[in-house]
């Protein structure tokens, strides 16, 4: 299909920098002449609720089916978003659009809608305006956030074909987009099928299910006294964590002193917390804030955890250093005694992390925390050191292979969604005529699942070390 698309026979010069020439037949118009922005309202954060009231739709909610948080005051008529309407974010990134619910919603005040009397065009619309609004976000300038006026939708010039032609665009490109969908779909139910498996191995082997030496179970087992650990290896050791090493804190040096920051020493802290291995981080300190300061080295290897902060609602970020770091007062690190390795400290937290949720809670402000008194007590498992560094060599080379194979595939991921961008933007943009392949794709309904959004499952949330990034979610 995609062979049997070619240029138009005649194109002229749009007069417009980014677009170059668009088919002689187009014209070049401004938002503005086909369409209405609409703004959103600034609602009070106060009426929000879950789930009665109207959806109200934030930046986080674009291309989704239903929103995080509804509001129950009064509806405003001025700021009502109806299925299939076109959405704009206004700050950040500009990104594009389309209420995918099933009933009129409300937008917030950083956002706009835009709003076309025709189907097709507004279709059309909302696969063209990511173009233009890159252009615009790369030639934006800001120390701070950027953001988008309304006036600037408004003048947004963009090429226009006849509206027959609008319809076999959205037509082709939404066959298109389908297909695309269940194919990336099909690819993340891969990754998440292999995840799944890869934390099952790794279960069955720091719980000892399974000898990694002989690939069975062991010849004896024991009742652990621990209802979810049930039976374990009977010559393996349970103890609490605490029991498994010293526990260190962390603090934050002056930020008025500029002489404490900058050095050449890993500063750790929630948002480095991304990966079961730490070498390095974000912020780093130098010898002055060691010797001025509370704050000291962590020798490796040692185990880290975080122990405040609304990441934990999510889950427990839980990681080994294998470089000399210092942390900051929102985690702990445990420095295991001889004998004990804290990878397999780690990897045996890691897969029990269901087990450890329970032990969080909250300090008087809402914040997430794990109390110390809690998690030290959380009984671990302790194996023979040799048995020990045969588990962590065996999980460390099957991980290897899964993670290569994670990687391949979020990289097929990618490939696809650049391969989808490159084609929308040469298709709207007259590049390519869909025409006559138009004309011949099959009538299809498509499936709810082709209505879902692509979530990042790298996660895209706001960082909850950050205090401006959860601006988004306090305002209506």
């Amino acid at each position: 299909m995609l062979k049997d698309l070619k240029p138009y026979p005649v194109y002229k010069d749009s007069g417009v920098e980014w677009l170059g020439e668009v088919p002689a037949h187009w014209e070049v118009r401004k938002v503005r002449d086909v369409a209405r922005v609409i703004n959103g309202y600034p609602f009070d954060s106060g009426r929000f609720s879950q789930p009665a009231g109207v959806p109200l739709i934030r930046i986080r909610d674009l291309n989704k089916t239903q929103t995080a948080v509804r509001y129950d005051g009064p509806f405003v008529e001025a700021a009502r978003v109806n299925p299939g309407d076109v959405l704009i974010g206004m700050d950040g990134d500009f990104n594009v659009g389309i209420w995918r619910g099933s009933e009129p919603a409300l937008l917030n005040q950083r956002m706009c809608c835009v709003r076309s009397a025709n189907p097709a065009t507004e279709k059309f619309l909302a696969y063209l305006l990511p173009r233009p609004l890159k252009v615009i976000n790369d030639v934006t300038w800001s120390t701070t956030v950027k953001h988008l006026s309304s006036g600037q939708v408004e003048r947004i010039q963009f090429p226009l074909p006849p509206l027959p032609e609008q319809t076999a665009i959205v037509r082709f490109l939404d066959y298109v987009d389908r297909r695309v969908r269940r194919v990336i779909r099909a690819r993340r139910r891969r990754i998440e099928l292999l995840e799944e498996y890869k934390q099952a191995l790794i279960h069955q082997t720091v719980t000892g299910q399974t000898d990694v030496r002989t690939g069975k179970p062991y010849p004896a087992y024991k009742d652990s006294g621990v209802e979810w650990l049930g039976k374990v290896p009977e010559h393996w050791e349970i103890r609490a964590l605490g029991r498994a090493g010293s526990v260190v804190g962390g603090m934050t040096p002056s930020m008025d002193k500029p002489e404490y920051w900058g050095g050449a020493i890993p500063w750790v802290t929630p948002k480095d917390m991304k990966h079961a291995e730490i070498r390095d981080s974000i912020i780093r300190v130098t010898d002055q804030a060691l010797a001025e300061t509370p704050l000291h080295v962590i020798e490796p290897p040692a185990v880290l955890v975080v122990v405040r902060g609304m990441i934990l609602a999510r889950h427990i970020p839980i990681a080994w250093t294998s470089a000399p770091v210092t942390i900051n007062q929102d985690m702990k690190a445990l420095v295991t005694h001889t004998g004990i390795l804290p990878q397999f400290i780690v990897h045996f937290l890691n897969t029990n992390q269901d087990a450890l949720a329970p032990l969080i809670d909250e300090a008087g402000h809402g914040t997430k925390r794990l109390p110390m008194e809690h998690w030290t007590k959380f009984p671990v498992l302790v194996p023979p050191p040799a048995e020990q560094s045969a588990i962590v060599e065996r999980i460390e080379t099957q991980l290897a292979t899964f993670d290569a194979t994670i990687a391949a595939t979020r990289r097929e991921i990618e490939l696809l969604q650049e391969f989808r961008t490159r084609l929308v933007a040469d298709v709207v943009t007259g590049k390519l005529d869909v025409r006559e392949v138009a004309a011949r794709l099959p009538e299809e309904e498509p499936d709810l699942d082709d209505l879902e959004p692509e979530d990042d499952e790298a996660g895209n949330e706001p960082d909850e070390e950050d205090p401006g990034a959860e601006d988004d979610d306090d305002q209506g």
